[in-house]
């Protein structure tokens, strides 16, 4: 037995995250996900939650999107780009990028011990309507929606497109769970917040 790990490493390193400048974006997402998981652990108590069972549609969506996303279906597929944004293009998106995950990292300060990965109620939870939550009321949605949408353009394949797009789609379907869920749990002073600030797309009208 050789023990030659060539094999494995070449479909775990593949595609789009090895090739330069592509592969920069990779490495910026691998660096928001050590990042954000390191993070998880500054939580407040949870005092009430929504079911997994009630969460599991939008979940399947951002698994299904995260899977069509990697590069690693695409090499399955044999797939090639369908448009080639060029080396500026990349570069571009790869600031749009950056510009998303530091929303996201700006909203995630500023709800501090409020944010859950999941649809919760924590001790002592309260509109916050400040900085990010000022502009959208789920803009670590926002971030990652950005983020994940200039990614996919920048990869330029149907796959990365298309998970992009169903990422965006479920994280769009929790943040409505979360609103029903909100407002139950704080009452109207998330119903007279949801009135004044956008959902998720800054400027538009709240709704």
């Amino acid at each position: 037995m050789s023990g030659d790990a060539s094999p494995i490493s070449s479909v775990a390193f593949s595609g789009w995250t090895t090739t330069w400048p592509t592969s920069l974006l990779a490495i910026i997402w691998l660096i928001w996900l050590a990042s954000w998981v390191g993070a998880s652990f500054w939580s407040g108590q949870t005092r009430k939650h929504v079911t997994v069972i009630r969460t599991s549609r939008y979940h399947a969506l951002i698994v299904l999107g995260g899977i069509l996303f990697t590069p690693w279906t695409s090499r399955l597929l044999g797939e090639k780009p369908f448009w080639h944004p060029g080396e500026t293009g990349v570069y571009l998106l790869t600031v749009v990028t950056l510009a998303g995950i530091a929303f996201t990292w700006w909203a995630r300060i500023h709800l501090g011990r409020f944010w859950s990965n999941a649809i919760t109620h924590k001790e002592g939870h309260k509109v916050i309507d400040t900085g990010p939550y000022g502009m959208v009321r789920h803009p670590i949605y926002t971030g990652l929606i950005l983020g994940m949408l200039a990614t996919g353009l920048a990869v330029g394949t149907v796959t990365a497109v298309l998970g992009a797009l169903l990422i965006s789609l479920g994280m769009a379907w929790k943040a409505k769970m979360e609103e029903v869920f909100l407002g139950q749990e704080l009452g109207p002073d998330y119903v007279t917040y949801r009135q004044r600030v956008p959902m998720i797309i800054p400027f538009l009208p709240p709704g």
